[in-house]
């Protein structure tokens, strides 16, 4: 477990709810004081890796909000975050579009056809 350095990238993510999709945030360490590492977006992070078990093995807590914790970027990261985004852009569309009849019954036989 390292501690973070300058221009190393970071995310977390959140969810209100089980039901809720897993939301990310990702940024990048821009600055390092004595204990803490500053990211791009503001978020000061103590710089002393912990056992996380929330996304990743390791974490990075938020200072004063222990709870909170970041974690070093990896390509399964950025996979599930893309995956993830893809739903949530899914979710929005469908709750934002108004369908004609036609449409419907379109959107009906075509997941019909894929019964069989």
């Amino acid at each position: 477990m390292k501690k973070l350095e300058v221009g190393d990238k970071v995310y977390n993510t959140k969810q209100n709810g089980f039901d809720d999709f897993v939301r990310y945030s990702f940024s990048e360490v821009v600055r390092l004081t004595k204990t803490l590492a500053v990211l791009k977006n503001g978020v000061r992070l103590i710089n002393q890796p912990k056992a996380s078990y929330i996304t990743e093995d390791v974490g990075y807590s938020v200072s004063r909000q222990k709870g909170v914790h970041w974690h070093i970027v990896s390509l399964d990261a950025i996979r599930r975050a893309q995956i993830e985004n893809e739903k949530i852009a899914a979710y929005d569309w469908f709750e934002e579009k108004e369908f004609t009849i036609e449409e419907k019954v379109k959107i009906y036989r075509f997941f019909k056809s894929m019964e069989n």
